[in-house]
This record gives structure tokens, C-alpha cells and sequence, in this order.
């Protein structure tokens, strides 16, 4: 059987168990699993949620043999106060929370796929949350790429001095999380699945022509130096860089670079 499939099954099999169980009102499939089923894969994982009758969330957080009778469990790790990340002993890994109805106004999600629901429970409408998502996406330029050109600045001065840790987050991470916040504003999107918790997902589909320069602008630990100059020449092309701070990103790279 593909992965997709034990997937789905293993799914609905929960589903199975919740109504044998009883105490849950509704299990919904989000991400991959939910209403974005266009895009599971292989290396997909399984999220989900529990929706439970009122006093209820205790029992099916703090016992997990709802899941092992589904199917014995290999690994389990309490991530949060609704839920867990788990991995079942065939290789299928998860990642769920249990939630009252109630509470999902006050939880961030896009929506979900019901996958089971207990038939005596009333209408329920896995719609967007009510609760706004907070954009990773900015709606000016001005800010972030500012704020990656002074990040490569200071990346440079650290890994100078020998901190070369700190330099790489702050060149090969905070840097590019920048420019990946207002990358919508200089390429035009392929339209394949946003994630609006990361602009990381499926940035190779979505942004092609960026994708073929990232490899150049995070070189690893040991050449934040020359990936300094990949991301400020990228800045230069995009963005009227201060030429000041340009002239010092480069005299401190070259006096750096292996």
C-alpha cells in the first residue's frame, strides 16, 4: 500500500476508534491530510483534531490508548497543552490536538476535512478560524530588506571575531526570512499552497526563479562571508541599497572570505 494511502487509512481508523471510544464529537484531517489533499505525498505527515464533548479533553490527552488501539505506538512527546507529536510503530508520523468546540475560535488554522463525525452531533462546519492568523508576509519593502542588509552587517562582525554560530543565523537565517516576508512583492508567485506559518513551504515551487539563487546565499558555517555578498548582490538588484553600508558589507566580507 503507498504511504498516501496508509495515510488516509490510518485516518479513517481513528475515526473508527473515536466512535468505539465515544466522548468525541468530530475528528478533522487538516494540512495534507485535511483540504489540501492535492498535495500529499510520501513525506506527508498526519495532522489532525479532536473535537470532544464538553470535559472530555483530559481523558483524551492525558491516555492515549485511543491511539494505541488504533495502532501500536513507537514514540509520543506532549508538544503542547492540546496535544502531542507521535510516531506509530510502522512508521507513521502524526501530529494532533484535542480541542473542545469552543475553543477553536481561539486557534489558528485554515480550515479542516471532517473525516468522522459521531451522527447523533448537530451541523458542524470546519470553517477558518475566527481568529486571525498573523501574516508572516510584509506589505513594504522598506522594513525587511533594511533590516537584512543591517543583519548581514552584523553577521559579518560576528563571524569576524569568531562567533561564527551567531554569524550564520544571523547571514543564512534572519536575512533571509526577511527577504522571504516581501519576496511576493519583487516575484510573481506560482500559486501552489502558501502556508501562512512559513514562507519557507514550498518556496521552490511557488518562487522558481529565487529558489536557483538560494543555494549561493546560505553556503554553511564555515562561508558567511561569501554568502553575505550572494544575499547583498541579490539586495542591489532588487532594492536601492544604501551605498555606504554596501561598501562596508564588502570591505568586511573580503577581509573574511576563505
Amino acid at each position: 500500500m503507498k504511504r498516501t494511502e496508509s495515510l488516509l487509512q490510518r485516518l479513517n481508523e481513528i475515526g473508527r476508534t473515536l466512535e468505539r471510544k465515544g466522548g468525541a464529537f468530530v475528528l478533522l484531517g487538516v494540512g495534507s491530510v485535511g483540504i489540501e489533499m492535492e498535495r500529499l505525498d510520501e513525506y506527508s505527515d498526519l495532522d489532525f483534531f479532536v473535537i470532544v464533548k464538553p470535559g472530555e479533553k483530559s481523558r483524551y490527552i492525558d491516555q492515549l490508548d485511543w491511539l494505541e488501539e488504533t495502532h501500536p505506538l513507537a514514540y509520543s512527546f506532549k508538544n503542547t497543552d492540546d496535544g502531542y507529536k507521535i510516531l506509530f510503530e510502522d512508521g507513521i508520523y502524526g501530529e494532533y490536538a484535542v480541542f473542545e468546540e469552543w475553543e477553536l475560535a481561539n486557534v489558528s488554522y485554515k480550515g479542516g476535512r471532517i473525516v468522522w463525525k459521531d451522527p447523533v452531533y448537530g451541523q458542524f462546519i470546519p470553517a477558518n478560524s475566527s481568529n486571525p492568523i498573523i501574516s508572516v508576509r510584509k506589505d513594504s519593502l522598506d522594513f525587511p530588506l533594511n533590516e537584512a542588509l543591517t543583519n548581514l552587517y552584523v553577521g559579518l562582525g560576528r563571524f569576524a571575531r569568531g562567533e561564527r554560530l551567531s554569524a550564520m543565523r544571523f547571514v543564512q537565517s534572519y536575512a533571509i526570512d526577511s527577504i522571504l516576508s516581501v519576496l511576493h512583492l519583487l516575484e510573481q508567485e506560482v500559486d501552489y499552497y502558501p502556508d501562512p506559518f512559513g514562507n519557507e513551504r514550498r518556496l521552490e515551487k511557488r518562487f522558481p526563479r529565487f529558489a536557483t539563487r538560494i543555494s549561493g546565499m546560505m553556503q554553511g558555517y564555515d562561508r558567511v562571508p561569501e554568502s553575505a555578498l550572494c544575499i547583498l548582490n541579490y539586495l542591489e538588484e532588487v532594492y536601492p541599497v544604501n551605498r555606504r553600508l554596501s561598501e562596508e558589507i564588502r570591505g568586511l566580507a573580503a577581509n573574511l572570505e576563505i
